[in-house]
């Protein structure tokens, strides 16, 4: 008999409290290991439309809900006792007429109240126009609506879709908001009749196969993290794909790009029992989270587990680069100043202002790892638009020898420097440290990165994958992929389901972007199109006279989340930089709640609310979100704008400025506050 759980039944076990779900818990793997024990008290519901629902004691009030056949056992869902049969009896399982996928049905005469308008002849009614007064009964069985849902469906309106869909299966929810928005849904797979239902893709990403305790044991315990466990169809194919060359997933905030990333770190080991799979991402935090979510998708595998390194990417070079040259001294952005000043006042008679200086090396010089004269004079400088003569080339050159020098005589190197020694390490030699690469927020890659993944992966036609959104760069300035020999124009695809954020959230975030995204090799990311698969609240943007207002705002709206529910870890507050962080603490303080600092690592405590700038934000996920001291000459940084010395820099600390408030926005799922001092910050009304 195969075992299996609902995603229904891992969010309902949220709602329980500590003490009750470690009972669940309990039963759960007592009910795995020995279904048919005397000791399970299984009760027919007489009630419910599906002749398979049981209900299995817990104890004095919790029950647990099963679909129970010959073949298998399925954990549905899980409450007190009254709640649980209500919920088994207005639902059934179900194959599908058309797709043959197993799906779990909200019957829809129990919703439609809430469906469908009644007047009741106090007022005139308001009609809005249906949306799918175009689309046929087979279309939509063929995107995996139920019979059932039919007729709600046809009458659907823009005030309703959302309730609507709220009680559909998740294949037929992304297909009408598709609709709703213009675009042509994907048709699902259709399986044979003689096929298990609960094999079709769609039905594989909400009910889930448990082999053992150990797999249970790790479904159970992080629920919030599902998505470790269930996998969108789109997201399948994307991961289990045979690519004849690099390939690079691309998609907004809040699509499952990290996801992504780590099951395909974990096909490719176990597609190649031999091979060694490097997943990175570009910090420590990142880092970090990705090996947790790893430690519950392969936890007991441990063959599996163990041939997969997890490490930011300058972590990754550290570790070459020590074992090949021995430990490195990098050189500090004050050290570098200091040297570009002091070799700048050899060369009589240029001009070059410091922050100039400093964004040649850094951008053209270093970035690309110049070291000869002739290098320099024949290097496009991609994204610098300060034109440059032959002289002014030839000055150049020589306060950048002259740095290169200092460099090499205090033993010093730069992280460029520690990337390409080791590319050209591999470049000489056969073996490599890893036979697979996954990058995940590729977008934040250098080109000494990128070539090292290019020696890297150069032994297999698909050794590299990345993930990323070009929306989300904050610190790397674009170059051409392709001119490095990582080309992934054909195997380039877009996530378009968010799952993470809501709709009114998402779609004030992407006013901060514009509607499509370039790379410079062409390559289009397009953010029209993408939609989420929940209604909410929309965010709040309040400016305020000064920052004790704004302090006092912010603490009252914690407080509030709060008495909703939500669990002060939970709550994540954000700013631009650290000088404005003790703003955001006594926010939190006037809330009477502690506060936590991001560091590098994640850190995130039970009944502490998480704070720290927006470039930690990365990769983190809240039910609420505040976004505090948006004020002018803050965000977009006035420093950054003022050390300006190429035309082209401006525009880069825009975009990268915009990138940052869209990435601390985008961390909420449910509740989203921004705020700042007049005068504010120029974003703010774009958001509005």
């Amino acid at each position: 008999m195969e075992f299996r759980i609902a995603d229904t039944f891992t969010d309902s076990l949220t709602k329980l409290n500590g003490h009750e779900q470690k009972a669940v818990k309990t039963t759960a793997f007592d009910l795995q290991l020995t279904p048919d024990s005397p000791g399970m008290k299984f009760h027919k519901l007489g009630r419910a439309k599906d002749p398979n629902f049981w209900s299995i004691r817990v104890n004095v009030d919790i029950r647990l809900i099963v679909h129970k056949t010959a073949s298998s056992l399925l954990l549905c869902y899980v409450d007190h006792h009254d709640k649980a049969y209500a919920w088994a009896e207005r639902r059934k399982i179900e194959r599908h007429p058309k797709t043959g996928a197993a799906q779990l049905v909200v019957m829809p005469e129990v919703a439609s109240g809430s469906i469908h308008f009644e007047y009741d002849g106090s007022a005139p009614p308001s009609f809005k126009p249906t949306l799918f007064n175009r689309v046929s009964d087979a279309e939509f069985l063929s995107y995996g609506v139920p019979r059932e849902w039919l007729d709600a469906v046809r009458d659907a309106d823009e005030d309703t879709l959302f309730d609507l869909i709220d009680r559909l299966p998740q294949e037929a929810a992304e297909a009408l908001l598709e609709l709703a928005t213009g675009g042509k849904p994907t048709i699902p797979a259709v399986v044979p009749a003689t096929a298990d239902p609960f094999t079709h893709p769609d039905a594989q990403r909400r009910f889930r196969v448990m082999t053992n305790v150990e797999e249970l044991e790790r479904a159970l315990e992080f629920p919030w993290e599902k998505w470790t466990v269930f996998l969108h169809p789109a997201q399948r194919a994307l991961v289990e794909r045979d690519y004849s060359g690099s390939a690079r997933i691309s998609g907004s905030a809040g699509t499952g790009k990290s996801v992504v990333a780590l099951h395909r770190a974990v096909h490719q080991a176990r597609e190649h029992p031999n091979a060694c799979v490097l997943l990175a991402t570009f910090s420590q935090t990142l880092s970090d989270l990705l090996n947790v979510k790893l430690g519950r998708l392969v936890g007991n595998e441990p063959e599996v587990n163990g041939r997969i390194s997890v490490s930011p990417m300058p972590g990754v070079a550290m570790e070459l680069f020590a074992k090949l040259f021995g430990a490195p001294q990098i050189a500090s952005i004050v050290e570098m100043k200091l040297f570009l000043n002091e070799a700048s006042r050899t060369v009589r008679e240029q001009r070059f202002s410091q922050s100039f200086l400093l964004g040649e090396w850094t951008d053209v010089v270093d970035a690309w790892q110049l070291k000869t004269w002739d290098t320099y004079r024949d290097v496009a400088r991609l994204g610098r638009k300060t034109r440059l003569g032959s002289k002014q080339r030839e000055q150049l050159w020589t306060i950048f020898e002259q740095v290169r020098a200092k460099l090499d005589q205090r033993g010093l190197v730069t992280w460029p420097e520690i990337f390409g020694r080791i590319t050209e390490h591999l470049s000489r030699v056969q073996d490599r440290p890893f036979d697979f690469a996954v990058i995940d927020e590729a977008q934040d890659m250098g080109i000494a990165e990128v070539r090292f993944l290019k020696a890297l992966g150069s032994t297999r036609a698909d050794g590299l994958f990345f993930t990323g959104d070009l929306g989300q760069r904050i610190f790397q300035q674009p170059f051409s992929w392709k001119s490095l020999g990582v080309d992934v124009r054909g195997r380039s695809h877009t996530l378009r389901i968010n799952y993470r954020t809501s709709h009114q959230i998402r779609s004030h975030a992407d006013r901060l972007l514009p509607a499509s995204l370039a790379d410079v090799d062409g390559i289009e990311e397009r953010r029209r199109g993408t939609v989420s698969m929940f209604n909410g609240q929309a965010p709040s943007i309040e400016v305020f006279d000064d920052s004790a207002q704004e302090t006092a705002a912010v603490g009252r709206w914690i407080s509030v989340r709060l008495t909703e529910g939500i669990q002060p870890e939970e709550i994540g507050v954000f700013v631009r930089s650290e000088p404005q962080l003790e703003r955001a603490i006594a926010a939190i303080r006037a809330a009477g709640i502690a506060a936590i600092p991001l560091k590098d690592r994640v850190e995130i405590e039970p009944g502490r609310v998480v704070v720290g700038t927006m470039h930690l934000a990365k990769g983190l996920e809240f039910r609420a979100v505040a976004v505090m001291a948006c004020d002018d000459e803050v965000i977009p940084l006035q420093d950054r704008i003022e050390s300006i010395a190429d035309e082209a820099d401006l525009e880069e600390v825009y975009s990268t400025e915009r990138h940052l408030l869209y990435v601390a926005c985008t961390r909420a799922r449910d509740h989203l506050l921004v705020t700042g001092v007049k005068p504010a910050s120029e974003f703010l009304d774009d958001m509005l």
